[in-house]
């Protein structure tokens, strides 16, 4: 029998960790979906947003503070929200074309939901393990360009940076 590493160990917990909240998120927001979609008549579009809307508010909190937790990625609140809104709403997207692709086809958008979520597990965890909320947040600094390496540089011919006189 084999042994595993303290980081195969740190990556599995991480999974399992996933897969409660990724459960928490699913089924708040189908609850909140079929709540939408039966007792207020909304339409596929407004129905899934409200959910997910829901949803999403406790993903985060779990994936951020629990599945996710890096004490390192506090310096980074702007960066670490602004990722996890764009990949959101690129899955709203993409989970709304689907599932109402599948209506089309004669498929409940509630049956719909858990075939959209067999894709949104692996492509999620994925995202936010290594893109959201990386272990590492790689700082990028706009580069500094000055005014004397814009002026000497020289779209032809060599491509020293001399000081220009003026």
């Amino acid at each position: 029998m084999f042994k595993l590493r303290k980081k195969q160990k740190r990556e599995i917990l991480r999974i399992v960790e996933y897969l409660i909240s990724g459960g928490a998120y699913f089924w708040s927001g189908y609850l909140a979906f079929f709540v939408c979609d039966q007792f207020f008549h909304l339409s596929l579009w407004w129905a899934k947003l409200a959910a997910n809307i829901f949803g999403w508010t406790i993903n985060y909190l779990l994936q951020r503070f629990w599945v996710f937790k890096n004490p390192a990625l506090a310096k980074h609140k702007t960066e670490v929200t602004g990722r996890y809104i764009f990949i959101t709403l690129a899955d709203f997207l993409i989970d709304y074309l689907l599932v109402n692709a599948l209506r089309g086809l004669g498929v409940s958008p509630y049956i719909g939901q858990f075939v959209s979520s067999a894709f949104f597990t692996p492509w999620n965890y994925l995202w936010y393990r290594f893109w959201v909320f990386p272990e590492k947040f790689v700082n990028r600094k706009p580069a500094k360009i000055g005014l004397m390496r814009v002026a000497a540089h020289r779209p032809h011919g060599h491509g020293a940076y001399h000081r220009m006189r003026q």
